[in-house]
């Protein structure tokens, strides 16, 4: 059952009634659950965007209520779908087993923005990689990726060879095909749960996007980025919608969230945002003295080519084995992001 909550009904008055004719007006609330800390880029930028253009799109019918803490991560699918919320973000690496098409974005290699990366991944996504229908039970209204993730960590690590043996907290899907592949020990733990778990050293290093040194607080925890130009993986995100709240909603106003903010527009602006924060991260990493960026040398970044070979070839295999062309899609969010302007 859908869950977005009716704010107002507005019936015709006398001066309507003068007129001849009756008219009402319902304005609609989605609540969103996010599982993102408060300040995160998530909640200060992402879904305050998507809120700026829904209500753009309907006039102001359609506004949204950000609730923080429902659940955790993992759960947000099973949320949507059950209707305990109406929108929310999801990290498919989190639900291993559920999801193969999405590792399709996350595979290293590819050159380009977030923003570049996130407008090729919804358009391979309506082309092929939708036919799998691995999103039964709700709604995706947007497909992005976060920037390349580079390795975080206490210790300072300046080659590839110092990865082996580390535990690193690595998430689900193509991160941690590259973790295994370069030797280390992967530990699986949510986001927001990063901070302590460097504190607590229970693990030597995370690999994230640069945002996080900024968002998760890692300038504090970890203090040493080791840098693979195009990053080790980049991570698949969704924005969804419970099934029900779309289809309650009046055909003009479905119209216009189709027309305007849902698809490629919503995709565009999130990993746009992405960029943003990556760079904040960026910006947050240099100004402490205390933290360093390592660059990985050229004779790391060609071994970390000939590493990507396998895992790419290993992943085309997956999504083709649930009858999506995956060597199509892959060629194409290639071109689409090399064309980007």
């Amino acid at each position: 059952m859908a869950k977005f909550t009716k704010l107002t009904t507005l019936l015709a008055g006398a001066a309507f009634a003068l007129a001849g004719a009756a008219a009402s007006a319902q304005e609609y609330t989605l609540t969103i659950s996010s599982w993102a800390p408060p300040t995160h880029g998530i909640n200060a930028k992402m879904w305050p965007k998507f809120t700026e253009m829904v209500e753009a799109a309907t006039g102001g019918r359609v506004t949204t209520e950000l609730k923080l803490g429902i659940a955790p991560p993992p759960a947000q699918m099973d949320l949507i779908q059950d209707g305990a919320a109406d929108a929310s973000i999801i990290f498919h690496g989190y639900q291993p087993g559920r999801f193969v098409t999405t590792k399709l974005i996350e595979l290293p290699g590819y050159e380009g923005s977030a923003e570049a990366a996130s407008v090729a991944y919804w358009r391979a996504y309506d082309k092929y990689l939708k036919q799998a229908k691995e999103a039964r039970g709700v709604k995706v209204i947007a497909l992005f990726t976060h920037g390349p993730a580079q390795l975080h960590s206490a210790k300072e690590v300046t080659s590839l060879d110092q990865i082996a043996g580390m535990k690193i907290r690595i998430p689900g899907g193509v991160g941690g095909d590259v973790g295994a592949a370069l030797g280390a020990t992967g530990i699986q733990v949510p986001a927001p749960k990063v901070y302590e778990t460097l504190a607590s050293k229970a693990a030597d290093g995370v690999v994230m996007p640069f945002e996080s040194r900024k968002g998760f607080k890692l300038t504090e925890v970890a203090q040493n980025v080791f840098e693979m130009p195009g990053g080790l993986y980049r991570g698949s995100f969704a924005f969804i919608m419970n099934e029900d709240t779309f289809n309650e909603l009046p055909a003009d106003m479905q119209k216009a969230l189709e027309d305007k903010v849902f698809g490629e527009p919503l995709s565009r602006e999130i990993g746009k945002i992405w960029d943003e924060i990556d760079a904040i991260g960026r910006e947050a990493t240099l100004a402490d003295p205390t933290n360093a960026i390592h660059v990985a040398s050229a004779e790391d970044q060609a071994k970390f080519a000939e590493i990507s070979k396998g895992i790419i070839e290993k992943v085309l295999a997956e999504i083709a084995a649930t009858g999506v062309d995956a060597q199509a899609a892959y060629d194409m969010i290639k071109a689409e992001m090399a064309a980007y302007k």
